[in-house]
């Protein structure tokens, strides 16, 4: 079973970047879609962006497009999301997870979860 590990979260002021990663435990099984969800406090889990296994087929949530990209080295079995000019209202808990039916923007979709890692943006 693939087990996800995020990490690369913490606190920063708005405007600034972060750069998230979710390592595999082990290799990941060849045609899996990634995924970023991400969920604040008395709020639904909300889609973030998704990548195809080659890389080719890339989505974004309307809210982040044009600021956050997701991309995938599958040598290091490893995804990532680098985020730009972040905005308050981008904290919450960001979760990694993978689809072994590809993209999607539905949570129910996903197979395997990461625990979760807090990114909080200060006004």
């Amino acid at each position: 079973q693939v087990q996800l590990v995020e990490s690369g979260g913490g606190l920063v002021q708005a405007g600034g970047s972060l750069r998230l990663s979710c390592a595999a435990s082990q290799r990941t099984f060849g045609g899996y879609g990634m995924a970023w969800f991400r969920q604040a406090p008395g709020k639904e889990r909300e889609f973030v962006a998704t990548i195809s296994w080659s890389g080719g087929n890339l989505y974004y949530a309307d809210s982040v497009k044009g600021r956050f990209t997701i991309s995938r080295d599958n040598a290091k079995n490893t995804v990532y999301l680098q985020m730009n000019s972040l905005k308050p209202e981008d904290t919450a808990v960001y979760y990694c997870a993978a689809a072994r039916r590809g993209v999607s923007r539905r949570s129910s979709e996903y197979d395997y979860w990461g625990q979760g890692i807090q990114v909080t943006v200060s006004s």
